[in-house]
């Protein structure tokens, strides 16, 4: 949550809001006195419900003041993230959570730039940050020595990335829900008149052209996620080819389970791996009963959501207890 000296706010500390009123106040107080705080907000059994949290507890919150001056360390540690993340590459934001303004950004090529002041191992708080920026989870991090440190290492990425391959009637939905969630949404097909940015308002980029070309010059990374739409398998099959290649997090294509195996065998003939194939869901989509292009469309999102977060996209009462604080 952002919270300006008038007393505006962007975003939210929890998602139902049960401790953002103490927040907004304990945030006057350090605008006021320009000192950063770690404060610790005790929890009801109706704010901790809020929270998702199976019991009563406690919030800790970092709260820091940031000033639009060049000299202000935290401003220039956003700077320097959000450079990092216009750039394509995820960058790590340190704090030592004893108070100090100090911050040290690290890359993901393994420099840095900023400083946590004297006395800190560099190298140990890269290796640190450099795990958290391969797990893409921000998190608390505790530096043995006399005194031990409590660092705080904040993660920052590009917003994934939805490639989709067939300017089709599910490819409409599938791009506007892709853009609510913040993603970023490439569309892609031969056809000019169905490839048009009217057709696509809510894409990044719409692009025309050879798919099985155009595959072959993006880059895909594990943040991205691509699906195959056109449903031709003149199109589907150099398009697949090129993609397995990539590191993809996610590859989806629609068919039936009849054209997917199909398509699997034709590609194993080709050379193809097992292993590889293996990454393709096909038929796309999670099974929710989906029969309109919108409906189809849902089903796709969640399925790569899940596959971007490493869980299996099965019904949240049929999962085990989680910890407090963990991802839905």
């Amino acid at each position: 949550m952002w919270v300006d000296e008038e007393g505006g706010i962007l975003g939210a500390v929890t998602i139902g809001g049960c401790v953002d009123a103490r927040v907004v106040e304990a945030a006057h107080e350090v605008l006021a006195s320009g000192d950063v705080q770690v404060v610790e907000m005790s929890l009801g059994e109706a704010d901790a419900a809020a929270l998702g949290m199976t019991c009563a507890g406690s919030v800790e919150l970092l709260i820091e003041p940031v000033a639009p001056v060049p000299n202000d360390p935290v401003a220039r540690g956003l700077a320097a993230v959000r450079a990092e993340v216009d750039a394509g590459r995820a960058a790590a934001l340190v704090v030592d959570l004893a108070g100090s303004r100090e911050r040290l950004v690290v890359r993901e090529d393994g420099t840095f730039e900023g400083s946590l002041g004297a006395g800190v191992d560099v190298a140990q708080v890269g290796a640190l940050a450099l795990a958290r920026l391969r797990d893409r989870v921000s998190g608390i991090e505790v530096m043995a020595g006399s005194p031990s440190r409590r660092l705080y290492v904040e993660v920052h990425a590009p917003a994934p990335r939805l490639v989709i391959f067939g300017a089709t009637h599910v490819a409409q939905p599938l791009a506007d829900l892709a853009h609510v969630l913040g993603w970023r949404v490439v569309v892609v097909d031969g056809r000019e008149l169905y490839a048009t940015a009217a057709r696509f308002p809510s894409a990044d980029e719409v692009l025309v052209g050879m798919p099985s070309d155009i595959a072959g010059r993006l880059t895909l990374h594990r943040e991205t996620m691509v699906v195959l739409l056109s449903h031709d398998y003149k199109y589907d099959l150099p398009v697949l080819r090129r993609v397995l290649e990539s590191d993809a997090g996610y590859i989806g294509c629609l068919g039936s389970a009849r054209r997917g195996a199909a398509m699997r065998e034709f590609l194993v003939d080709q050379g193809v791996s097992a292993e590889a194939l293996a990454r393709v869901h096909m038929p796309v989509g999670l099974d929710i009963g989906a029969r309109t292009p919108a409906e189809i469309a849902l089903s796709v999102v969640a399925e790569a959501l899940a596959a971007l977060r490493g869980r299996p996209g099965g019904a949240m009462r049929d999962r085990p207890p989680r910890a407090p604080g963990g991802d839905r």
